[in-house]
């Protein structure tokens, strides 16, 4: 195995394995041992578990980049793009229930630790919040953008924190459904601006 196929393994074992069981409590044993090479191999790419959740976060916004540039392909329409994001509950519903949010649980882990990195983190956030924006203004919803944005942020992390606590497919469901019923309001809202302004 290629160095950088050995370091991209242990990147997303680490990935995993800090979601699943957060990132104080993953050792380097632990990751070593899903990619099963030795603790000096290990050393040879990554000399400190920060250093490994540099590179953690350092994936995980380059997939979530991968992900709205696969939902700008794939929608045709701003809704369409807005309600991909939306539908991450479903597409991960598993997981969520299981573990939670992955950017949720690992910026609230940090925040906990007052570790270092939890700027760096806050990104994950960021990228949604700024990819959100984007598609709330060209639905023409310009002067709110940033503020429907950042309620949907909050109300999408809402909803997997309580899909984890309560294990409720129903909840998720019936908040899905208003999610769908909220964004299709925020684009009639523009539709009515735009027949006004002409």
């Amino acid at each position: 195995m290629s160095k950088k196929a050995t370091r991209d393994e242990i990147i997303a074992a680490a990935d995993d394995l800090f979601y699943r069981q957060g990132f104080e409590k993953t050792s380097f044993a632990d990751i070593a041992g899903v990619v099963n090479i030795s603790r000096g191999n290990f050393y040879h790419h990554f000399k400190t578990k920060d250093e490994i959740l540099d590179a953690v976060i350092e994936k995980r916004l380059a997939d979530r980049q991968a992900m709205m540039e696969k939902w700008e392909i794939e929608g045709e329409t701003p809704e369409d793009r807005i309600r991909s994001f939306i539908d991450i509950l479903i597409v991960n519903g598993e997981k969520i229930k299981r573990y939670g949010c992955p950017i949720g649980t690992l910026t609230s882990e940090l925040a906990k630790l007052n570790h270092a990195a939890q700027g760096e983190a806050n990104k994950l956030f960021t990228v949604f919040r700024t990819w959100l924006k984007r598609q709330f203004e060209m639905l023409g919803r310009e002067d709110d953008a940033d503020e429907l944005a950042m309620h949907l942020l909050a109300r999408s992390q809402g909803a997997a924190t309580l899909a984890n606590a309560y294990q409720d497919d129903a909840f998720i469901a019936r908040e899905l459904e208003s999610m769908y019923a909220w964004l299709s309001g925020c684009a009639a809202g523009a539709n009515k601006r735009e027949r006004a302004e002409m």
